[in-house]
């Protein structure tokens, strides 16, 4: 089946073996058999009318799926099958969410106000000296990107003739032209196109960007060397697909359901760290999101790949209960039971249950609990849930599991939030198997904390159902086929899309499960291009800082070079060359000079502050308090164990060092 937009409405149609659609939903001449979709994220619902079983399209093959055969698909079919009889229970109180295609201009407006660039127009347009510092640190695609929709807003905004100043976009960007050739690395510098997504020169080559009157040279990663498994880090995801485009050495590994026959990743060693999720402080992860942001977009660009970013219009949601309410709302009272929870109670439960039946269990996941039971077990749920009194033992296995993919297609807003999950579905159009990695990495460091946290405990589920695919028979491609409708069935419901065939659509989405539970690893990770890209803005905006500091000193008389023997004696702390200063202000060894070796690692740290507690704080363990990176140029970082303190302590030479543990 697939979803069209009809000037009634969303219809919904059916493929026949004759290969030819019919439609069953919307006014289609007489006899036209009408049916009325309302649905809202995450579960549709169809009138009583509809009882044909939906039929299967024929199978035909396409780039997205040419790994995948009709056998494959069989748990695909069933799954959606058994969404259908479980909608088709739970439909008296459904709502009707839109999904709104920006007007003209407004997709553009609002991408830049999701990337911290919204003072580059409208109201706040005129002085940009707030993203000078960010602009400087751009690649030249991630330049690309921004001007490309500068340029849109811009021209829209004065066909709409707005009252406050549009900036012209050569005032923002320009790129040098002229006789003043500029040469990087002996080679000569390439211009950069952004119509038709066409880019021309050398990876390492950027574009000047002219901001305020003042030239800025973007961020150039240097080229970093990689091997066939590994994922690349260091440099722009967009910059190595320039390189790319013209290269057929990588071609993109098809999968035909085995899970050995995948590409196995890695992440190289990186002597500085490697910094996961969660690492950083809130106002750097900010950044990190604004930088991931054009970097996706930068990345679909050159890649000739569309991204739409959607908005859902706001509706009443319920501000209580447990199924289809918002995640937040749902944590805001779980907090209230237990502090410091990021995932909801139910959802933990859940999965809980369906573990304490054993994970070895054939079909688990794809064997359905009873329709009615469902239903009436959510009944009970939501009433008794959080009073305590619920009889989870009535809870079978299979139940647990229709309950737990019920409660995410019934989700007011996707999982994978309404914004991004066309971007999600598009991975699939992208040429590489890396590519699509590097795509699902930075959207999933798009997505909202509460969305984020909530998938990564239900993909780490997911694997350890994998695990035991000897005995329940569920291989990852199996479990893929399963969950990948919840997650992905709805996302062209709403929306003016061009008809699809129903396996491509299937068999797409089937994929990108797969590489989600299969990678999972390395998609919580942020790229260290990325990284520095924060650090490169801390220490601009740093330098900004000090530089009006000192000003105001010196207007206030104060001796400027007395300021400065503070300011570096603060720095200094006394600590000799070679050595650093670790502060653990909650063990009992609060402080301790550490000389640097060419081995220390972070691991070693810790290890040497632990070794000296005694009584209660004796059983802390590595895992319980971490060594942070704090200042310089960089907010807050937690480091991981294998961080390698001297390269460390090169890169960032102003920070202090303390040991604590991570916040809930």
């Amino acid at each position: 089946m697939s979803w069209l937009s009809s000037s009634q409405g969303v219809v919904l149609t059916a493929y026949h073996p004759s290969g030819k659609d019919q439609a069953l939903g919307g006014n289609h001449g007489k006899g036209g058999e009408e049916a009325t979709t309302s649905r809202r994220y995450g579960q549709y619902t169809m009138n009583q009318e509809i009882t044909k079983v939906i039929e299967r399209p024929p199978f035909d093959r396409s780039s997205s799926q040419d790994s995948l055969d009709e056998l494959s698909m069989e748990d695909y079919w069933t799954e959606l099958e058994n969404i259908k009889k479980s909608s088709e229970n739970r439909q008296e109180n459904q709502e009707v969410v839109v999904v709104k295609e920006p007007d003209e201009g407004e997709l553009e407006e609002e991408w830049l106000k999701e990337a911290g660039l919204s003072n580059l127009f409208g109201e706040a347009a005129g002085d940009p000296q707030e993203s000078m510092v960010f602009l400087s640190t751009l690649t030249r695609t991630q330049a690309a990107a921004v001007q490309k929709r500068v340029e849109t807003v811009s021209q829209t905004l004065r066909k709409k003739n707005k009252q406050y100043q549009v900036p012209d976009v050569r005032d923002i960007f320009a790129q040098q032209r002229g006789s003043k050739e500029r040469e990087v690395d002996g080679a000569e510098s390439q211009s950069v196109r952004t119509d038709e997504n066409k880019y021309q020169g050398k990876d390492d080559q950027a574009s000047s960007l002219v901001v305020g009157g003042k030239e800025l040279t973007p961020l150039v990663p240097e080229e970093a060397p990689a091997s066939e498994t590994d994922i690349n880090l260091e440099v722009s995801f967009a910059e190595q697909a320039v390189n790319q485009k013209e290269s057929s050495r990588e071609k993109i590994q098809r999968s035909k359901g085995d899970d050995a026959l995948l590409p196995s990743f890695r992440l190289p060693k990186d002597k500085t760290g490697t910094t996961k999720i969660g690492d950083l402080a809130p106002q750097d992860m900010k950044k990190v999101c604004h930088l991931a942001l054009i970097e996706l977009t930068a990345l679909y660009d050159v890649l000739g790949v569309e991204l739409k970013q959607l908005k859902a219009v706001k509706i009443k949601t319920k501000d209580s209960g447990l199924f289809g309410v918002p995640l937040t709302v749902l944590l805001e009272q779980d907090q209230k039971k237990v502090p410091g929870t990021r995932i909801p109670l139910i959802f933990q439960k859940l999965i809980s249950r369906i573990e304490e039946g054993g994970l070895e269990t054939e079909g688990l996941l794809r064997i359905p609990g009873a329709a009615v039971r469902i239903k009436n077990l959510c009944q009970e749920l939501e009433a008794q849930f959080y009073e305590g009194t619920f009889n989870w033992e009535s809870v079978k296995q299979h139940d647990a599991a229709s309950l737990l993919k019920l409660f995410i297609r019934e989700l007011p807003q996707p999982l994978l939030s309404a914004e991004y999950l066309k971007a999600f579905q598009a991975v699939q159009n992208l040429p590489t198997r890396k590519q699509q990695l590097q795509a699902l990495n930075l959207l999933v460091i798009l997505l909202p904390d509460a969305n984020r946290d909530t998938l990564k405990a239900l993909l780490e589920f997911l694997q350890r159902v994998v695990d035991n695919k000897e005995k329940n028979k569920m291989t990852v491609m199996n479990v893929a086929m399963v969950m990948a409708p919840n997650l992905f069935m709805y996302h062209t419901l709403g929306l003016k899309s061009s008809e699809q065939r129903e396996f491509v659509m299937a068999a797409g989405i089937a994929n990108i499960m797969h590489l989600l539970i299969k990678y999972q690893k390395l998609l919580w990770t942020i790229p260290k291009f990325i990284v520095n890209q924060v650090r490169k803005q801390n220490t601009e905006n740093h330098r900004k800082d000090k530089k009006a500091m000192k000003k105001l000193l010196k207007k206030m008389a104060y001796d400027r070079e007395k300021y400065e023997k503070q300011d570096k004696s603060a720095n200094d702390a006394d600590v000799p060359q070679g050595v650093i200063r670790v502060q653990a202000p909650h063990l009992s060894k609060v402080s301790m000079a550490i000389q640097l070796t060419e081995e220390l690692r972070a691991s070693d740290v810790l290890a040497r502050f632990l070794s000296q507690e005694s009584g209660v704080a004796q059983t802390l363990k590595n895992g319980e308090v971490f060594l942070y990176e704090i200042g310089g140029n960089i907010g807050e970082r937690c480091l991981d164990d294998d961080t390698y303190m001297k390269d460390l302590y090169q890169l960032n030479p102003n920070a202090e060092w303390v040991i604590k543990s991570k916040p809930s």
